[in-house]
């Protein structure tokens, strides 16, 4: 593979007009298509194999044209202190809301407004009602018209003293993660540039990362509607694709710079760069590729287009990397260098090689902290796991569901009419159950009265027949929230006394069965993703205990950083930081979507830091001198990756979704913890602790396993057979002198 790499960066570098042209075409015809493709909806939410979906599948076929899974939307109207909703002028006003909602704008989206006086949607003080809109069509998919003309209806009323607030779906818009994402790219920027020294060194991996995003993000985009793609998705790639992109732009770009160093010509440096950080690259793409991919396990399609979409975005930063990175390079010139070194390299007293400056070159940070972990392994490792040990703690105590309206800040609409509505009639009305009965009228009133009867019921409203007569849905409203255990155990015990005929389904169901699917799947997703990466790194590293000491430390810091979301997002600490305006139970898919990515990620520093490490002991140096050498060239550039990725997460804490923004958080803390705790302070403490056994593999394994040289041995070998054969040189001298000609 390193040959092959070798080869295609090399040439990339040589032919750098063709390769930017096809990048820049492809750019092109992606944000063309992205621009003529219509905006991408909500994206359809299934959880096959639930007792929910299949009542949404019922209700689908027996009650035709009722669009189940429409918007909904909840106008709430309290009347002023002392007066009710039922007075002549207050009730005229009320009226007039739906009257404008079922003829103004927007209207041929509507399906049904329910008048609050006919449907017996008043309070039972009478000092609150509310009026149900339902849409043919779901939230991300209304007008403007239509959403306007609902942010609207209410302003008559309003100007009477009455307060109006709207709840339910039918707002959702695309979630913004204002200047958060830009406030990560500068400080990504500032790094690159305190990490390279030069201006244009340091655009390079951010032009390049945008190029890649640009490409994926605009393909999601145009592709959105085609294959169902939420509007979350294109945030997902974005995020994930902004982060992998610079980081493996900037292993390439530093490894050229070290080749530089080491005396090498312009085309030459650009090959060895991508024969050697190229092969890190491409397996640590594949970490992520296959921890992403392996999403599809879960069996929900939301989720598992989620996860190959980010994982496009993956593959074309690997690509962007290992071709238009050197095609730039040649672009770049000496430019590509700090002041300083440009005339040592490419004037009059250029280096032959590195070794003489090496020798008189000062330890770097990198080395100081190797050997100081060298020199005290066992405090290292015990403060690094207990510290990490602590920080999990709160994950212990995780809860798990789905947000609604009860999670939006205060200051929305959606979050006061939520609470209106709990105020007025009770907190287990913003979370209702639907029961779906396939079966006839006497199996519905049967139904009806064994509810009735159960603890835990607030209401259970008269059974609504479709037109058939042989179904019929009933709306039960529990005593107490939509999130909280009651509700649940509720849920459970209206199915365990019911029939195949009997179905409970609505939101609040669908939240359960989520849940209860995520932790199903967690550890078959956990052993599958870690199972074949650690057959990966096994391959990588040629050792098992490496790929095994590498899987332990990522579990560390998952749970650390999950510990870390539960103390923000569920218990508030520092939770105003962090923008958190109300806490509550972590988003159910947040476990088993941080093991996926955060796995990924964290094995990119495994195997960048890593694999210096094995070619410094391949090439014959001790264990311990290894772990040096392998800090002495990476650290700096592993240090500057993970902050540039934790800023580019970070960024997205800013985001006005509360999914993504509890994301970018988890995420941002679990690289922290994974490259400044793991990789940098227990790996070296682990390595040094067992020493040549670090790379044992069983001679029979070896023999089994392909050797895909991520060292570069094959590849020296083939330079070096080059080099034999044209007198000294390696065989590209006329070459050298076209580049730098």
């Amino acid at each position: 593979m390193a040959t092959f790499l070798y080869r295609l960066g090399r040439g990339a570098f040589r032919r750098r007009r063709f390769v930017a042209l096809v990048w820049v075409a492809l750019l092109f015809a992606a944000g063309f298509g992205a621009a003529s493709a219509s905006a991408p909806t909500s994206g359809s939410f299934s959880i096959p194999g639930t007792e929910a979906q299949k009542a949404f599948d019922v209700l689908d076929k027996k009650f035709p044209g009722m669009a189940a899974d429409g918007a909904t939307a909840r106008i709430v109207i309290k009347a002023p202190a002392g007066a009710k909703v039922t007075d002549p002028g207050t009730k005229t006003e009320v009226e007039k809301i739906v009257e404008g909602l079922k003829s103004g704008p927007g209207k041929d989206q509507i399906s049904s407004v329910a008048d609050p006086y006919q449907s017996q949607a008043v309070s039972q003080d009478g000092s609150t009602a509310y009026i149900s809109a339902k849409y043919k069509v779901s939230g991300m998919e209304l007008t403007d018209a239509t959403r306007d003309a609902l942010k609207e209806s209410g302003k008559d009323a309003q100007a009477h003293g009455l307060t109006v607030e709207i709840g339910g779906d039918a707002l959702m818009a695309a979630p913004e993660t204002g200047s958060g994402e830009v406030i990560g790219i500068l400080i990504a920027a500032i790094v690159l540039v305190i990490t390279f020294g030069s201006l244009i060194a340091a655009g390079l991996p951010l032009l390049t990362a945008l190029i890649g995003v640009g490409i994926g993000v605009s393909s999601i985009t145009a592709l959105a509607n085609v294959l169902d793609l939420g509007s979350t998705t294109s945030t997902l790639a974005m995020m994930i694709g902004l982060a992998v992109g610079i980081d493996y732009a900037l292993f390439i770009v530093s490894r050229y710079r070290a080749e530089l160093a080491e005396g090498r010509e312009r085309d030459e440096a650009a090959g060895r760069a991508a024969g050697t950080a190229g092969s890190a690259v491409v397996f640590a793409g594949l970490t992520v590729v296959i921890a992403l991919v392996g999403l599809a396990v879960v069996n929900i399609p939301m989720l598992t287009k989620m996860g190959f979409a980010a994982a496009g975005t993956v593959v074309i930063a690997v690509l962007v990397a290992l071709t238009l990175v050197p095609a730039i390079l040649g672009f770049a010139g000496k430019k590509v260098l700090p002041a300083g070194e440009k005339s040592k390299l490419f004037g009059k007293g250029k280096q032959a090689s590195g070794s003489a400056a090496a020798a008189g070159k000062k330890a770097n940070g990198g080395t100081r902290w190797a050997r100081f972990v060298l020199r005290r392994p066992v405090m290292v490792l015990l403060v690094g796991v207990i510290g990490l040990g602590v920080i999990a703690i709160p994950a212990s105590k995780l809860e798990m569901g789905l947000p609604d309206d009860g999670a939006q800040p205060v200051s929305t609409t959606q979050r006061q009419a939520y609470d209106l509505l709990s105020d007025g009639f009770g907190p287990g009305f913003n979370g209702p159950l639907m029961i779906v009965v396939d079966g006839d009228k006497a199996l519905a009133d049967s139904t009806v009265e064994r509810i009735k009867g159960l603890e835990g019921v607030a209401a259970v409203m008269p059974p609504m027949p479709n037109q058939a007569g042989d179904a019929s849905m009933i709306t039960v409203i529990p005593k107490d929230r939509p999130s909280s255990t009651q509700t649940e155990d509720l849920v459970h015990t209206i199915r365990d006394g019911s029939g195949d005929d009997v179905m409970v389904t609505g939101a609040t169901a669908m939240n359960i069965d989520f849940s209860q699917k995520m932790n199903d799947a967690l550890l078959p997703y956990l052993a599958l993703v870690v199972g074949l990466a650690f057959l990966l790194l096994m391959l990588v590293f040629r050792s098992v205990l490496v790929p095994l000491k590498a899987a332990l430390g990522f579990l560390l810091s998952v749970v650390a950083a999950l510990g870390a979301v539960v103390a923000v997002f569920q218990w508030g600490w520092l939770g105003s930081l962090f923008g958190v305006e109300q806490t509550g139970p972590i988003m159910s898919m947040m476990p088993i979507f941080m093991v996926g990515v955060v796995f990924g990620l964290a094995m990119d520093y495994e195997v960048f830091l890593v694999t210096r490490m094995r070619e410094a002991y391949v090439h014959g140096e001790r264990p311990g001198q290894a772990v040096v050498t392998g800090f002495q060239y990476s650290a700096r550039v592993v240090v500057a990756a993970a902050i540039i990725m934790i800023a580019v997460f970070a960024g997205f804490i800013g985001a006005s979704e509360q999914m993504v923004k509890m994301i970018g958080f988890g995420l941002a803390v679990a690289v922290f913890f994974d490259a400044f705790v793991v990789r940098m302070a227990i790996v070296p403490a682990v390595l040094a602790l067992l020493g040549h056994k670090a790379w044992w593999l069983p001679r029979w394994l070896d023999r089994l396993l392909p050797n895909v040289d991520v060292e570069g041995e094959s590849l020296r070998k083939h330079l070096s057979d080059s080099s034999d054969r044209s007198d000294g040189s390696d065989g590209h001298g006329k070459d050298r002198e076209l580049v730098n000609a």
